[in-house]
């Protein structure tokens, strides 16, 4: 007789490699009203909240398939006695290359170089104004985690100066730790934000953020687009306020303002810093070793206690 799988919850949305892998080795169901789920699997921009665990009386395990753990309720995870496993350590490196790649593609204008050349206007005899070395440009990182310290890293690779902000300074770091926003800001050729999404952080860069980032300033961001005030970043870019945006997120996602799509001095990416075949296969790993953690009574990274 062969064995009965485990049922396992999807709580959508989650990607489509992630729902085969794991069909793979388990039943699958989108009911949670089903009896007997122990096992759930989100996203991060699904995430689970103290309603959604309360629904699942003998819920003990989430699976997350992404970094972000902000659209999860920990203290309620850890109050029901559930585990929250997401992926923090996979995405690293490529999101990290991917934050670079922005940082080129916004100064060096490269996406705009693309469409001019498509358009035809190159062969029509007309040529492209300068764009901006990236090399020696001071890049204030805001947030320093594993993402940030990796950026760090690559970003003085290629020659730019790095300084930081975050709630606290980390005396191993050797980067300057700049406590101020606005001051790292100011002193920022281009400023990164790669923080994780809080009421903390909503909103955090604001319209007086971008005005000290100013007209020669770029923004980046790879973090949420809730840490972004997105109307005073929307009307800096129309004005000519800060110089440029390159933007992998935003504030509703995929139906982004259609102001923005106006936008030359903007690269706008679809949420896509994650998305390269080793990092899935990496998470998607992740999240089948975990849940056989968790059935064989095994040790696993739980968030909900970390």
């Amino acid at each position: 007789m062969s064995e009965t799988k485990e049922r396992i919850l999807i709580l959508p949305p989650i990607p489509a490699d992630l729902r085969t892998e794991l069909a793979k080795h388990y039943d699958l169901t989108d009911d949670r009203t089903e009896p007997g789920l122990r096992i759930a699997v989100t996203s991060s921009m699904g995430g689970a909240d103290d309603a959604t665990m309360a629904s699942i009386p003998g819920l003990r395990f989430i699976g997350c398939n992404g970094t972000g753990l902000d659209r999860f309720d920990l203290p309620a995870a850890r109050r029901r006695g559930i585990a929250v496993c997401n992926t923090p350590d996979e995405l690293t490196e490529d999101v990290a290359d991917f934050a670079i790649g922005l940082i080129y593609a916004t100064l060096r204008r490269m996406a705009e170089s693309d469409r001019f050349v498509r358009a035809g206007t190159w062969s029509g005899g007309a040529r492209m104004s300068n764009s901006v070395r990236v090399s020696g440009k001071m890049l204030g990182i805001v947030g320093m985690g594993r993402i940030g310290q990796t950026i760090a890293r690559k970003a003085t690779g290629v020659g730019m100066s790095v300084a930081w902000n975050g709630p606290r300074p980390k005396p191993d770091l050797s980067y300057a730790y700049v406590p101020d926003l606005m001051e790292l800001a100011r002193a920022s050729d281009v400023l990164l934000l790669v923080m994780p999404a809080s009421p903390a952080t909503q909103g955090v860069v604001n319209a007086a953020v971008l005005e000290a980032l100013g007209p020669k300033g770029y923004l980046i961001n790879i973090a949420r687009g809730s840490v972004v005030d997105e109307a005073a970043l929307l009307h800096a870019l129309e004005t000519n306020a800060i110089a440029g945006a390159g933007l992998d997120v935003f504030a509703r996602e995929p139906g982004l303002d259609p102001r923005f799509l106006k936008l030359e001095n903007a690269v706008l990416t679809p949420h896509y810093a994650a998305l390269t075949n080793e990092t899935r296969a990496a998470m998607i790993g992740r999240i089948l070793s975990d849940i056989a953690a968790f059935r064989e009574g095994r040790p696993f990274r739980d968030a909900a206690t970390a």
